[in-house]
């Protein structure tokens, strides 16, 4: 029997496998980003969701190999137009950074070179990939930042970033990111510090670039909110580890995980009455639970939670949980 369309091998441009990255310390190593898989699919938005420290982060920049010692990944395989990115040298990696594959980081004063104006640096990705000259490239630099709608473009092509308000610096690295025309885009927590008018602004005009060039886009974030307005299909992190993965529409309507169900939960406005929390706290990385990372917080504890992490199950089209409650000898 034939695949579904979405499913097919054909249209997965981003495959994490199992993927696994540890910083090593004098006690061992503290693992990070554990056991995790997922995929990203030509032309969609996958939204990446979770606490801070929950590990998003470390998996964005294990995809493009830029996590620095004492980290390291582990284990798994990272697959792009069908390359194990792991299995590449560094010279080939740096081909695929920024020109298939940018980032847009979280930081954008910090991510933004504070001697070079806005206009070298997005000049410099375009000449550095060979996709122009440098004449050719003030012109374009130029181009970029009017299409991601910074207002006078030529004079802020002359400025240098602390001269830029918070999102005209989310737009500069937006344009920085688009320039060589990449397959997938990364956005780390791109509405970070900014207000929620200027936040909403940067999320549609990722979503523009999208449709306008094609892109598949890794949406990283804790806000829910911002998922929900923009995401084809949703994994949650937490503590390291991948807990639930599904369509937008089935994950917010439907939760299965109960970490998930408590996210959702804690939305304001979204049940009647007083705010949600979920009890207890995010274990340290260094003191994980042996099972399920979420069981000292879940209000669906099992005896089989302590003994074990649960294995992925298959939930419906398309939907995949990490859950007792889900699996074999479940409730």
């Amino acid at each position: 029997m034939s695949q579904p369309a979405a499913l097919r091998p054909d249209t997965l441009l981003l495959e994490v496998r199992s993927l696994t990255t540890a910083f090593d310390a004098a006690a061992g190593p503290v693992v990070a980003v554990d056991d995790v898989s997922f995929s990203v699919r030509r032309g969609e938005t996958l939204g990446l969701v979770g606490e801070s420290g929950s590990g998003k982060s470390v998996a964005a920049l294990s995809i493009l190999r830029l996590v620095q010692p004492p980290g390291r990944v582990r284990r798994g395989a990272i697959f792009f137009k069908g390359r194990d990115l792991l299995a590449l040298s560094e010279r080939e990696m740096q081909q695929i950074r920024g020109a298939e594959i940018a980032l847009v980081p979280q930081e954008p004063m910090t991510a933004l070179n504070p001697v070079f104006t806005i206009g070298d640096q997005i000049e410099e990705a375009l000449f550095v990939h060979g996709r122009a000259t440098r004449a050719e490239a003030r012109a374009l630099a130029v181009e970029l930042l009017a299409a991601v709608r910074m207002p006078e473009p030529a004079q802020r092509r002359r400025d240098y970033a602390h001269q830029l308000s918070g999102g005209m610096r989310q737009r500069a690295l937006i344009a920085m990111a688009l320039a060589c025309r990449p397959s997938l885009v990364i956005a780390d927590e791109p509405t970070t510090a900014l207000d929620v008018t200027i936040q909403a602004q940067i999320i549609d005009l990722l979503l523009e670039m999208q449709r306008a060039h094609d892109l598949s886009l890794l949406l990283i974030t804790h806000d829910l909110g911002v998922i929900a307005g923009a995401a084809d299909r949703v994994a949650v992190m937490y503590a390291g580890r991948l807990v639930e993965i599904g369509p937008a529409r089935d994950v917010f309507h439907a939760p299965l995980h109960p970490y998930t169900r408590g996210l959702l939960a804690s939305i304001p406005g979204r049940t009647p009455g007083r705010l949600h929390a979920i009890e207890g706290s995010v274990p340290s990385p260094t003191a994980r639970p042996p099972g399920c990372v979420f069981a000292p917080r879940c209000p669906d504890r099992m005896p089989q939670c302590d003994a074990a992490p649960p294995a992925p199950v298959a939930a419906g089209a398309d939907r995949e949980v990490r859950c007792y409650l889900h699996g074999p000898g479940g409730a």
